[in-house]
């Protein structure tokens, strides 16, 4: 059974993450600062969000964290996609492109605004 819409919506900041760990290991500021970024900060992650995020997605086995030292050199948890988290995350960029084919073309529609 395909994804209901509000799950997908549920799960857009896990997307987000797998993304970005996809790149390089990164710890919880560096994560939520490349968003940011990314964004133009458009997507802002408040902490209250991303570490209860991060803890899931470790337990469901999508990364695994590692004690290190951050660039100012202070010691932080290191977060890295693991092999199950790269499967889960090709699955998860498949769906959201299914989504937004569907509703681009709901948008873009004939109908009145």
């Amino acid at each position: 059974m395909a994804p209901q819409p509000t799950e997908l919506l549920q799960g857009t900041l896990d997307v987000l993450i797998l993304k970005t760990l996809a790149w390089a290991p990164r710890h919880g500021y560096g994560i939520a600062k490349w968003l940011e970024d990314t964004t133009d900060d458009a997507l802002v992650v408040e902490e209250g969000s991303l570490y209860p995020a991060l803890y899931r997605m470790e337990r469901k086995g999508w990364i695994e964290a590692e004690w290190g030292m951050s660039e100012l050199g202070r010691k932080a948890k290191f977060y890295a996609l693991t092999s199950a988290g790269r499967a889960h995350l090709k699955e998860e960029i498949a769906a959201w492109r299914r989504f937004s084919v569907a509703v681009t073309k709901v948008l873009g529609s004939n109908g009145r605004v």
